[in-house]
């Protein structure tokens, strides 16, 4: 049965703050987004300004009155920060704790001494896959491509085949797997179920990351064959620490949350009464702010206290785990803000009219709307939010498994052809010391090869479940 709150229910009561027809709402949105577009790719503007200024511009062409589309903006910015804002925000301490402690290195220590061979590329998967859990992508691509570094340089291997493997990794986890913030965002947006949505995104989530890492890297390395560069080799950080928490518990304290999580998907099927104190019991510990804080509290003894730090040491550690994260929650509040105006205007049903007559799947659809503004902005995270905000009111008819495949779609979809308008194409080349040419035949193909196959395993799972 599709999950709706009161507050969805009212918002699709709510009549539209215009009057203006389809032609004039479709001709509305599509220059909207064309000014995000422009205002971030041609004049580099913040994609929180951009989002702004684009949400007031659509406002403005749909012919709805200014006051109306500030305050439905600024009401979609508050309630996305208040739905994903401390989620963001202990995932992101949960990572720097993992960093900070010696914890991520000695997951990656810990694989690297048992593969070699035939083997790296897979433990290159792993170690990227558990890693990217609660990391944000540029993080994640800042702590472990230093690491892709050194080891192809001491083991002789080749770059692209020990690279794509953790850049997949790293891309999949972002895209399709919550505490990330698209697919928090997409959750929020459309009442979907968390564990659901989880357990449906590591189902396809780890064929994705097998096909476009390990296997996709054997013809990456052909085309692109390139030494390791010298100068991006790191030297290991001076820092003292008194000892370094133990493998398995590290593992442990990153997995708490994803567990927490499925254990209350999986007691909701079985036991399936609302009122059941079991049920009400996992409702609590499974929910994304608790999982997430209780994975924060016990890091705090398993990775920092391990690791020698003291209260003093762990509140600075909290304290600059914080401070970089402000762009991304002002990013998708302004995302969620953009998303509120789409539904305030009416694009909604107007999506809903014509939809009726489309012969396209709705999945399909919101892959392919996800794609067109991944291509457009460059950002999956402002792929996922204004897809999410267009596609919404396709799930208010749909059961929870398949409202969890329509987040899902819509993450394959942001992950398509990154290019020159994306942060992490830059962050790429330069790491790896490729030109464009050879990013575009890497690092390019390997978000579309990431994109395509996982929209293909949700249309799959969506004929048979």
């Amino acid at each position: 049965m599709t999950r709706l709150s009161v507050e969805m229910l009212a918002a699709d009561a709510v009549e539209p703050i215009t009057s203006a027809g389809h032609t004039q709402l479709g001709i509305a949105v599509l220059a909207g987004i064309a000014v995000i577009v422009l205002l971030i790719t041609k004049f580099k503007l913040h994609a929180f300004l951009a989002l702004t200024i684009g949400s007031l511009a659509l406002g403005a062409l749909a012919g709805a009155p200014l006051d109306k589309a500030i305050a439905g903006f600024s009401s979609g910015l508050g309630s996305t920060v208040a739905g994903v804002g401390v989620l963001i925000a202990l995932g992101a301490i949960l990572g720097k704790l993992l960093a900070d402690s010696g914890g991520a290195d000695q997951i990656v220590d810990t694989i690297l001494a048992k593969a070699g061979g035939r083997a790296m590329p897979w433990a290159m998967v792993l170690i990227a896959s558990v890693i990217g859990l609660p990391l944000f992508f540029e993080v994640g691509i800042v702590l472990l491509i230093p690491v892709v570094l050194m080891v192809a340089k001491r083991g002789n291997y080749s770059l692209m085949r020990i690279g794509i493997p953790a850049l997949a990794g790293l891309s999949v986890m972002h895209g399709l797997i919550p505490p990330h913030p698209g697919p928090l965002v997409a959750i929020d947006a459309l009442k979907a179920d968390l564990g659901v949505t989880l357990a449906l995104g590591i189902l396809v989530a780890i064929p994705t990351v097998i096909i476009a890492g390990p296997i996709f890297s054997r013809y990456a390395a052909r085309w692109v064959d390139v030494a390791v560069p010298e100068r991006m080799i790191p030297e290991r950080p001076s820092e003292e620490l008194e000892r370094r928490p133990g493998f398995g518990v590290t593992v442990a304290t990153v997995l708490l949350p994803v567990v927490l999580m499925l254990a209350k998907a999986l007691v909701d099927i079985v036991v399936d009464d609302p009122e059941n104190a079991v049920q009400r019991t996992f409702d609590v510990i499974g929910s994304p702010m608790v999982a997430l804080l209780a994975a924060v509290i016990v890091g705090f003894f398993t990775l920092g206290r391990a690791a020698g730090f003291g209260r003093e040491r762990l509140a600075s550690t909290v304290e600059k785990s914080l401070g970089p994260i402000a762009g991304v929650l002002l990013i998708v509040g302004a995302g969620g803000g953009f998303k509120q105006t789409l539904i305030d205007i009416g694009v909604g049903q107007m999506i809903l009219d014509f939809s009726e007559n489309w012969a396209i799947p709705a999945l399909l659809l919101a892959w392919l709307i996800a794609v067109a503004i991944r291509l457009a902005t460059g950002s999956a995270t402002v792929a996922t939010i204004s897809a999410a905000g267009l596609v919404a009111p396709l799930a208010a008819d749909m059961s929870t498994t398949h409202a969890a495949l329509l987040v899902l779609a819509i993450g394959a979809g942001s992950l398509f052809f990154s290019h020159v308008n994306d942060a992490g194409f830059w962050l790429v080349k330069e790491y790896f010391g490729l030109n464009i040419g050879q990013t575009v035949k890497t690092w390019s193909i390997m978000e579309t090869v990431i994109s395509v196959v996982a929209g293909a395993l949700v249309l799959l799972l969506s004929l048979v479940i």
